[in-house]
């Protein structure tokens, strides 16, 4: 049990990659459309490009949107609108005209004049509850069609224009006084009818919209069908309007039945298949090319995450509606894996993530073209991202690329510029200021997974925060040659391809160790006083070692990044400290080397190998007298040879070729540091 539970832990790197590897593909799979893939590629307007077609199953020929659309907007213009009628208003209605009558026009006008005026009113009433007095002035049609119903009963039907509208009472007063030409008797008449008419006529529009849910659900969405292995279509024929249709029914009918019926599994082990080869072509990627990448955790982590939050963001815009699917902003992939990585790993792991996300979003060769177009000119265009104006430079690449390529696609697939949809160019200009989320989104990244960015390194660059401040104030002189470091480090970096900002940085700050004791150390030892000489060698030794642990310390107390805190713990190897190990060794033969020697680890990449050769050329070559163009030259040799001998540079990843070149640009820093002219002879 023991030795298993050792065995297991000895792999639990491999174990983690493996769980994240097999959650990742399942949450991609989750995520994929719940269907079939239709084997056969159609446009409308373009020759079939595959071989004849026969229907391999009897379906049906579904309607387009536009056909579906025109009937549901068919039966809402001619659904009736019900009112609601209260008869008993209009008896009220009649009641009060009745006892009103007679308070409106008194006893001395002639009993005949009056029969006449009374009867004029009972018809006015007649007139206007014929259908009803609305409650409202509604906003409908007057030739729409109405149903009058007093509660679920049908009183009558007609049209709006038949309801009589509160505004109208008065026209109507009127026009029937003009024909009994009573028109003396109009002011009496409105003053009366104002107190006695009330409105019986109410829209009822629950009742309305019931009645027309229940007729658009009786709309069929298909028309016809086609019959089991009848010819659908031959290949070179072109695919019209109505072989597009019976073609795009064909393609909904044979992804439903794939993935509905027993072969369920089958299609989602495919997928399964499809999406583990993806993500294992990455790690083998990493493995083969980035080994550092794939040895850390967080970081394999961190790109499988980038990759599924991609997929997840453009699966719930395709299912929200596909037409705003470039909206997404894909190429911030590439930019964040590049600030954090490098430009090769980010473009291999942005093509991968687009050839997933083809099983997702509609026109897939479409947008898979455009997307890793975008993705190789966000790669080739994106310099030095902490540069805010190189970014926007990039972006605005981005987007013209996105733009022209969907151009010319356009023009392929219809053949002119007359339906070109200019509202989807909005979109591009949208995917590109929301890929300018790319910095504070990196700055999020740095503090969730411990990464640094160049633009965390431009401000860890900067000599006066508050480490550098204190290391200059403690150690000048260490300052010192931490700045010449730096400068020689950069220098070597641009030389050979490395990170010159990472290493730059690293310089800086590789030396803080000796803030604790800065005395202890020549470049700071100004009074000409040194406390070397009151201490024993493995003393003094451990002083100077000691400086490699204190400055890791120091590094991890102010959250320097472990990118950062790796050349101080690198900078010297598992070299000596010479001078002590040799002034022990001549009292002491038998002496122990460890006592004298770093405790490590060697330099793992080209930054920190840089650092290592260009620390102690700089150190060194405060002790060179009367320097010379061909000392400098041995000397640069020599210490390099020893650190070669001293195997210190066989974990970094750098060859013969790129220690040659740093050799040659640091002979050439010193020559110019010491002001050294070409001899020309006399």
């Amino acid at each position: 049990m023991k030795d298993f539970i050792n065995k297991l832990y000895r792999n639990h790197s491999f174990i983690y990659k493996g769980l994240l590897f097999i959650a990742t593909t399942f949450l991609i799979v989750y995520l994929f459309p719940k269907s079939g893939k239709f084997k056969y590629s159609f446009e409308r307007g373009k020759p079939w490009q595959s071989e004849n077609l026969q229907a391999p199953f009897d379906f049906a020929i579904k309607k387009t949107d536009a056909e579906i659309t025109a009937e549901k907007n068919e039966i809402e213009g001619n659904i009736p609108l019900y009112f609601n009628i209260d008869n008993a208003i209009t008896k009220n209605v009649e009641n009060a005209y009745e006892t009103k009558f007679n308070d409106a026009f008194n006893d001395s006008l002639p009993s005949s004049l009056r029969s006449s005026l009374y009867s004029v009113g009972k018809s006015i009433i007649l007139e206007l509850y014929r259908f009803g007095v609305l409650n409202e002035n509604y906003d409908f049609p007057e030739y729409r069609s109405i149903v009058l119903i007093d509660g679920r009963e049908k009183i009558m039907d007609g049209v709006f224009s038949n309801l009589v509208k509160q505004d109208d009472v008065s026209a109507i007063i009127e026009k029937a006084l003009v024909e009994n030409n009573y028109q003396n008797f109009k002011t009496d008449f409105v003053a009366l009818f104002f107190d006695v008419i009330e409105p019986n006529a109410t829209y009822n529009k629950s009742f309305t919209d019931k009645v027309l849910e229940d007729e658009l659900a009786k709309i069929s969405y298909t028309r016809g069908g086609i019959a089991k292995e009848t010819l659908i279509i031959s290949k070179g024929e072109v695919v019209d309007d109505e072989t597009y249709q019976i073609l795009k029914s064909l393609q909904t009918e044979y992804e439903s039945q794939v993935w509905n019926k027993s072969n369920y599994i089958w299609v989602l082990v495919a997928y399964t298949l499809l999406v583990a080869l993806a993500l294992l072509m990455l790690l083998l990627f990493l493995r083969k090319y980035r080994i550092e990448v794939f040895e850390n955790n967080t970081k394999v982590t961190f790109i499988f995450f980038n990759i599924s939050l991609m997929i997840f963001i453009t699966t719930l815009v395709v299912n929200y509606d596909s037409k705003y699917i470039y909206i997404v902003p894909i190429c911030i992939l590439p930019l964040v894996f590049k600030a954090f990585f490098d430009a090769r790993l980010g473009l291999f792991a942005h093509v991968l993530t687009v050839l997933l996300l083809g099983f997702i979003v509609p026109n897939s060769y479409e947008y898979m073209f455009l997307q890793i177009i975008a993705g190789i000119v966000t790669i080739l265009t994106v310099s030095e991202l902490y540069k805010r104006a190189n970014l926007f430079i990039s972006v605005g690449q981005i987007t013209l690329i996105y733009i022209i390529a969907y151009f010319a696609f356009f023009v392929i697939h219809e053949g002119s510029i007359v339906e070109l949809k200019w509202e989807t160019f909005i979109w591009f200009i949208l995917c590109g200021l929301a890929t300018l989320f790319v910095q504070p989104l990196i700055y999020a990244y740095e503090k969730l997974f411990g990464l640094v960015s160049d633009v965390s390194l431009l401000e860890l660059s900067d000599t006066n925060s508050k480490l550098l401040k204190e290391l200059s104030n403690k150690a000048p002189g260490t300052f010192h040659h931490s700045l010449n470091v730096a400068n020689l480090a950069e220098a070597c970096a641009n030389e050979i391809g490395a990170n010159a900002m990472l290493v730059r940085v690293g310089a800086l700050y590789h030396d803080i160790g000796k803030m604790k004791n800065p005395t202890y150390f020549t470049e700071n030892q100004s009074t000409g006083i040194n406390p070397h000489d009151e201490l024993q060698y493995k003393e003094s030794a451990k002083i100077i070692i000691d400086h490699v642990i204190t400055g890791i310390e120091i590094a991890r107390k102010n959250n320097l990044p472990d990118r950062v805190i790796d050349f101080i713990r690198t900078h010297h190897g598992t070299s000596l400290v010479y001078y002590f190990y040799a002034q022990e060794k001549m009292e002491f033969p038998e002496v122990e080397r460890h006592d004298f020697s770093y405790p490590g680890p060697k330099p793992f990449s080209k930054e920190t190998a840089i650092l290592m050769m260009c620390d102690s050329v700089e150190a060194a070559s405060k002790s060179l007298k009367e320097p010379t163009t061909v000392k400098i030259e041995a000397f640069v040799e020599n210490i390099i040879s020893k650190q070669i001998e001293g195997e210190q540079f066989l974990n970094a990843n750098i060859t013969f070729k790129e220690i040659e070149s740093i050799k040659k640009v640091l002979k050439y820093k010193l020559a110019n540091i010491y002001h050294l002219r070409i001899e020309y002879p006399e």
